[in-house]
């Protein structure tokens, strides 16, 4: 099952590991005897993504990916192992979309005049404010 980042970007399905392990919580015996949970192993170092996205994916800071460059996703949202498995592969597509986000540079810009007296007024107020609570002598 190969996954479909972009038109000209795939990852083959070797690339992609899996471990089925038995979900948590509550299910009754359903739970204890089945493993319909998906850890998705991706190796992105020894992925055959283009270097751009490998450079972009090990700078890109998410709880699921290890130091050793590993993304391990663990889900078990449904009882189905495959709905499961589809839901990791989405999961990986999304990490990889998000890091490879190229942001927009922010421009700074000055206050408007007006957003600047509003700002030195409130502050006026909330002193006179304070004033008040003072003793009197």
């Amino acid at each position: 099952m190969m996954l479909q980042i972009s038109a000209r970007v795939t990852i083959p399905a070797h690339e992609i590991q899996w471990n089925m392990v038995r979900a948590q919580g509550p299910g009754g015996q359903h739970v204890n005897k089945t493993s319909t949970a998906a850890q998705l192993f991706f190796y992105v170092k020894e992925s055959s993504l283009p270097d751009f996205y490998k450079e972009r994916l090990l700078r890109h800071r998410d709880h699921r990916m290890n130091e050793d460059g590993a993304i391990v996703i663990k889900v078990q949202d449904t009882r189905s192992q495959e709905t499961n498995k589809a839901i990791a592969l989405e999961r990986l597509r999304e990490i990889i979309l998000a890091a490879t986000k190229v942001q927009k540079k922010r421009r700074a810009t000055k206050p408007t005049r007006g957003s600047q007296i509003r700002r030195v007024d409130k502050k006026k107020q909330h002193g006179e404010k304070k004033a008040l609570r003072r003793k009197l002598d």
